[in-house]
């Protein structure tokens, strides 16, 4: 398909400036009671469960019920999800933009729920240019499971050893590699430039 190894890029983290915590500061009158409730209500593994697929409906009722107290708080998570996204890293999609310029494929794998990616979609134009997407919450497996990296290899025809990762979560870059792929560990678009023409791939210094 390409003379240059394919990016496979993450989404949240490496593109979209994401965190509960961005939403939270906005439902919360001070810092501290925004950090409690992420830390202490709200978690990754409950977040985890709609990137694996569970509708929102039903996962908001359920801590709705384990923390009653709380329950205009957790149902802000879906009524107001887009404020989690504080914005996008404009590094990063410089870098997707010169690799499209060149003619070369670019795809991603994201851990994301199947109605909040569609929200996502909506809102942010540079989603549009990927040759392709596999998104957990459609999917029904979340990074780092080996088989969400395999079914992508499936669904879009490509060797594992013709692509290059990029995720900002080390477990899931340490997945890629297992499988076959090169892998980079995000830290910021500038790093991931230079790690990038490391690899050959046809980007310009900066």
């Amino acid at each position: 398909m390409s003379d240059y190894l394919i990016p496979v890029f993450d989404l949240g983290g490496v593109f979209i400036d994401w965190s509960p915590l961005n939403l939270y500061r906005n439902v919360f009158d001070s810092e501290e009671e925004a950090v409690w409730f992420v830390e202490n209500v709200y978690s990754g593994l409950w977040n985890l469960e709609f990137d694996a697929g569970k509708h929102y409906a039903d996962g908001i009722a359920e801590l709705c019920a384990k923390f009653p107290a709380y329950t205009n708080q957790i149902k802000a998570y879906d009524d107001r999800w887009l404020e989690t996204i504080a914005g996008v890293f404009d590094g990063t999609i410089a870098i997707h933009e010169e690799l499209i310029a060149q003619d070369l494929p670019t795809f991603a794998i994201t851990n994301y729920s199947k109605e909040k990616f569609q929200l996502t979609l909506e809102k942010y134009e540079f989603l549009q240019k990927f040759d392709g997407i596999l998104v957990s919450g459609q999917e029904k497996l979340v990074k780092p499971d080996y088989r969400i990296y395999h079914r992508f290899l499936e669904r879009y025809s490509l060797d594992a050893s013709s692509c290059v990762f990029i995720d900002d979560s080390y477990p899931n870059v340490v997945a890629a590699d297992h499988i076959g792929m090169k892998a980079v560990h995000f830290e910021n678009p500038e790093q991931l430039r230079e790690d990038l023409i490391e690899l050959g791939l046809p980007l310009g210094a900066k």
